[in-house]
């Protein structure tokens, strides 16, 4: 950590450069003697890359930022709120704590927050980011957090872990013991020091692989922010034994969509032609698995087993993703696209359809945007039809 970059005439200079082209500043060069270019246009990267993911970091004054990929990597504050509301508890470790995003969301429910981190430099770092965030209840380890629960007495509310999805012999990882730390492997241990585990992962995993891996799991959570899955949680209890539920978030700016389901619930599903409107869920929901569930809670039917998208003859209010207004509905077909579409823009999805959304522009030549929405799907007789619709708001 170069402390002359926390200098205020440094402070100022990155000010005054966050919007100037890194590339043009590096070729200048430093005008520092102390702090190198290329270190002057890291803090810079990285605060542009907090600007909208950790705001709170970068509206506070003398942050001191780690290489990008840290920030890159981190919990965005957004997400990092939410699931410190999850747990509840006294004390909690963060054993893979990184540039200690969610440890300060934690520090705001727990009394005592312990965060753990391998790489000494970027422990340093988060430790002074603290002080100058005002937070006074998180304890910074420069250590392995595995080995500090090994040698350490103390015993936790809660275990927080957020495994590195990169391994060296792999390259990147897919499974659970494939990551570091390996959560798996160790679960009997964190057991010892915890009834409580918190597992972050990346979307890209696969939910049913990962319970498979793991034991007591009680809550899974699949979180999205404007409709973009961001994370997986895995809360894992001591000796659970009951069935997982599965919670869906789509966090956006006004509200949130909530949607809850039980795994391997056998729900009854309707299959009908498209009715009145048409409804796709959110992101989180279409990770999550639940299609059959969102039917039976909702009472809307699907258009077919595999096109995930739903219909109904009256509006089903607050439901938990897009909703559409269907103007027309006809066979796929070049006669009938030259027939009904008189628009030269248009909103296109794919849903169970042999062909992508590029394929479809190419042979329409319609461009991206406009007010028409167009889903191209298969209905319940397996016929390829296009859904002509407006946005219902």
């Amino acid at each position: 950590m170069n402390k002359a970059i926390l200098h205020t005439d440094i402070q100022n200079y990155i000010e005054n450069h966050l919007k100037v082209n890194v590339e043009q500043l590096i070729f200048k060069g430093s005008p520092f003697e102390e702090v190198s270019v290329q270190e002057l246009a890291n803090q810079i990267v990285a605060k542009n890359k907090s600007e909208k993911k950790l705001p709170t970091w970068f509206q506070t004054k003398n942050i001191y930022y780690p290489p990008k990929l840290s920030i890159e990597q981190t919990s965005s504050e957004i997400t990092a709120n939410y699931k410190s509301i999850l747990i509840k508890g006294d004390s909690i470790i963060d054993i893979t704590g990184g540039f200690g995003v969610d440890c300060l969301a934690f520090s705001k429910h727990f009394e005592k927050v312990t965060h753990c981190e391998i790489n000494k430099e970027l422990s340093v770092i988060v430790s002074y980011n603290y002080k100058q965030l005002n937070i006074g209840n998180v304890d910074t380890v420069a250590e392995d957090g595995l080995e500090y629960l090994k040698r350490t007495s103390k015993t936790f509310d809660c275990i927080y872990v957020d495994p590195s999805r990169r391994n060296d012999a792999k390259g990147k990882v897919f499974l659970l013991s494939d990551c570091l730390p390996n959560v798996p492997e160790n679960l009997d241990f964190l057991f010892t020091k915890s009834d409580t585990i918190l597992i972050k992962n990346s979307p890209i995993f696969d939910i049913t692989a990962a319970i498979n891996e793991l034991n007591f799991v009680k809550e899974i959570y699949v979180i999205a922010v404007k409709n973009e899955v961001k994370e997986l949680l895995f809360l894992l209890k001591k000796e659970y034994k009951g069935e997982i539920e599965v919670k869906t978030v789509n966090l956006l700016k006004n509200n949130n969509q909530e949607f809850y389901f039980l795994l391997n619930s056998n729900s009854e599903v309707k299959y009908l032609l498209p009715q009145n409107y048409i409804y796709e869920p959110n992101a989180a929901i279409l990770k999550s698995g639940g299609f059959n569930e969102v039917a039976n809670q909702l009472n809307v039917a699907k258009l077919h087993q595999h096109s995930h998208l739903y219909t109904s003859e009256t509006l089903v209010k607050d439901f938990p993703g897009r909703v559409f207004k269907i103007n027309a509905i006809y066979h796929y077909n070049k006669k009938s696209l030259k027939k009904h579409i008189t628009v030269t823009k248009a909103n296109i999805t794919t849903r169970n359809f042999p062909k992508t959304v590029a394929q479809i522009r190419k042979e329409t030549k319609l461009k991206d945007g406009g007010d028409t929405y167009l889903f191209f799907t298969t209905n319940i007789n397996s016929e390829l039809i296009v859904i002509d619709c407006e946005k219902n708001h």
